[in-house]
């Protein structure tokens, strides 16, 4: 029961640390994903940078087209970094406690990651593709998530679901990343630390921060590719630029993508948007990582409550 509630606590504090990151950073989100589902000739290109597609929204009055499908967005980051943070925890102690090892190495800590991820990825994919969708509609025309899950197929709603199993990887790198400088960091305070109880030790906000910014930028350099091509198999179709061709069918599969940014836009292509998209996830990674290290103490408490709550009732049942 314990190890379930470990597990649940660090979920809880994780989900809503994406749900704190990803209000916050919405505005700047919707900016990059649009940026990067343009795919242009340079003769044909309507966003040269980011800031075109803030000018746009200023221009036009559509502010708050910034924040189209920000609910769906929301509920696609709450389920999966929930699923996520449990079966990443549940994963790492059902290994600990197999292998009977002490810590986790390098290679175990990406499989068990990537395990979870891919967890997280099937279940969460038609989210993720209808909030895809509604960020790159054009500004003021975004449909609710019931209508835009009413138009798809079942095939459509799981676009990109093979390059989003390969971006599995981003998060392990991350966490890998981030767990591996959190155990030095806290190496020294180990001694002391045992002796306080029970709870999962804790990074400052300052550290956790900066753990989360130097991780999530290492993972996002090294997958930027495939985020690009992603992102242009899920975005929506433009019915505004008259100068751009329908998408052929063939640009919705992995190769397809790849193959019209190379032949578009050239090697450069796969990494267009690369700065707009370190700025947004290594914000919004470490802003959740703040924040799920902050209330972590908190949430495990509440757990430990629960769990004492529940013990004490199930006694009186069977009292009765």
């Amino acid at each position: 029961m314990a190890l379930n509630l470990e597990s649940i606590s660090e979920a809880t504090s994780g989900a809503i640390g994406a749900l704190v990151s990803t209000t916050v950073l919405y505005p700047l989100d919707t900016c990059k994903t649009k940026y990067q589902a343009e795919v242009r000739s340079r003769n044909h290109q309507k966003y040269r940078n980011i800031s075109d597609v803030l000018w746009e929204a200023i221009s036009t009055r559509q502010i708050l087209s910034l924040y189209q499908g920000l609910g769906t967005k929301n509920l696609q980051s709450f389920i999966s970094q929930f699923i996520y943070f449990y079966g990443y925890s549940f994963f790492k102690r059902l290994y600990l406690k197999k292998s009977g090892n002490k810590s986790i190495g390098t290679r175990a800590n990406l499989i068990l990651a990537a395990a979870a991820g891919a967890c997280t990825v099937i279940v969460t994919q038609p989210l993720d593709t209808a909030s895809s969708r509604m960020q790159t509609s054009e500004f003021g025309k975004s449909k609710g998530l019931w209508k835009t899950f009413s138009e798809f197929t079942w095939r459509e709603a799981f676009d990109g679901l093979g390059i989003s199993l390969l971006l599995t990887i981003n998060p392990s790198i991350q966490y890998t990343v981030f767990d591996q400088l959190k155990q030095r960091l806290l190496k020294e305070n180990q001694s002391r630390s045992r002796g306080t109880g029970s709870s999962p030790e804790s990074l400052s906000a300052f550290s956790a921060f900066v753990l989360g910014a130097v991780s999530k930028c290492v993972a996002t350099c090294t997958t930027y590719p495939a985020i690009r091509c992603k992102v242009t198999i899920q975005a929506a179709e433009s019915d505004e630029d008259e100068t751009k061709e329908p998408r052929p069918k063939a640009e919705k599969t992995i190769t397809g993508a790849m193959y019209a940014i190379w032949r578009r836009e050239g090697l450069l292509g796969f990494f267009k948007g690369l700065q707009a998209q370190i700025l947004k996830t290594v914000l919004s990674s470490a802003l959740l990582l703040m924040v799920k290290e902050k209330i972590t103490k908190s949430t495990w408490v509440l757990m430990l409550a629960l769990q004492r709550y529940i013990l004490v009732n199930s006694v009186k049942l069977k009292n009765a």
